[in-house]
C-alpha cells in the first residue's frame, strides 16, 4: 500500500536544512537560453549545452515552467537563476539534462490589482495544449507524460494547477510553488476541476507543494492540502520559513528539480 506522502511531508523550516540553491558561478555543463515565440506567445527556452542531440538519439524529457503575476518570461532566468542552479545540479549529478521552456503565460497581463481575474480567466489553460504541441515540434523534446513536468509560482502554480488537471494524463510531475489556488473567474475550464484533479493525481509520479509560513498565500495552500488530505489524494510537501519571495522559489525549483524524471 502506498504511503501518503503528506504524512512524512518533511515540513523542513529555516535551520534544518540547508536551502537548495547554486553553489558557485563557474559554469561547467550549463546550456544557453535563447528567445522565441511558440504560437505567438513570447517564450525563454533553456536548451541543455549539448542540444541539439543526434537525431538517432532519444527526445529530451521538458519542464514547462511558469513566472508569477505582473511576470515575464525572463523572470526564471533574470530573477530565479534557472541558469546556475541547472550548472549546479548538473555537477552534482543529481539532476538529468532537459528543456526547459519558460512562456509568458499571462499574454494579457493585468496592469492592477483588480484586474487579477483577467489573468487566471481559463484562456492559458484552453490554449496550453496547442501551445504544447507547438513547442513539441519546434524542439527536440518528448511527448511522453512520463518525461513532462509543469511547475510555476504564484499566479504560475494557479495555471500549473489548472493546465495540469485539465490535461489530466499528460503531465508524470507538477510543481506549485507558492500557487495561487482557486479560480477567480467563471470559465468552463474550471467547472469541474476538483474531479479532475481526483483522477489526475492517480496518474502523476510526483504533485509537489511548496511554500513559506509567512506568504500571503499560506492559508489557501493549508485548505487545499486538507482537501487533497480528505480525498486521500498524495502528494508531497515542503514548507520553508519566509514568505512570497525568488528566494524561497529558487529553493523550490533546485528541490523539484532533483525530484524529477528519476523513473
Amino acid at each position: 500500500m502506498k504511503h501518503f506522502l503528506y504524512w512524512t511531508a518533511a515540513i523542513l523550516t529555516a535551520g534544518l536544512l540547508n536551502g537548495c540553491k547554486p553553489q558557485n558561478t563557474d559554469s561547467l555543463h550549463a546550456g544557453t537560453v535563447v528567445r522565441d515565440t511558440i504560437c505567438d506567445v513570447p517564450c525563454c527556452v533553456y536548451l541543455p549545452a549539448d542540444y541539439p542531440s543526434p537525431e538517432h538519439s532519444p527526445l529530451y524529457p521538458v519542464l514547462y515552467l511558469h513566472h508569477g503575476m505582473y511576470g515575464i518570461e525572463e523572470d526564471w532566468t533574470a530573477k530565479g537563476r534557472l541558469v546556475e542552479i541547472m550548472d549546479s545540479l548538473l555537477r552534482a549529478g543529481q539532476v538529468k539534462e532537459m528543456v526547459v521552456i519558460m512562456p509568458d503565460n499571462c499574454p494579457h497581463r493585468p496592469t492592477a490589482d483588480e484586474e487579477r481575474a483577467n489573468a487566471m480567466n481559463g484562456e492559458w489553460e484552453r490554449r496550453f495544449e496547442a501551445f504544447m504541441a507547438e513547442a513539441e515540434a519546434k524542439y527536440r523534446i518528448s511527448n511522453d507524460p512520463s518525461l513532462r513536468a509543469i511547475a510555476g509560482l504564484s499566479m504560475g502554480g494557479f495555471h500549473t494547477l489548472h493546465v495540469s488537471h485539465h490535461l489530466h494524463g499528460q503531465f508524470a510531475y507538477v510543481g506549485l510553488f507558492s500557487a495561487a489556488i482557486l479560480p477567480t473567474a467563471p470559465n468552463e475550464m474550471y467547472y469541474n476541476w476538483e474531479n479532475e484533479v481526483r483522477e489526475q493525481i492517480q496518474t502523476t509520479t510526483l504533485y509537489w507543494i511548496g511554500i513559506g509560513k509567512e506568504d500571503f498565500l499560506y492559508d489557501f495552500n493549508v485548505q487545499y492540502r486538507r482537501w487533497l488530505e480528505t480525498n486521500h489524494l498524495e502528494y508531497t510537501y515542503y514548507e520553508s520559513a519566509g514568505g512570497h519571495t525568488w528566494d524561497n522559489w529558487q529553493d523550490y525549483l533546485c528541490r523539484f528539480l532533483t525530484k524529477i524524471f528519476k523513473s
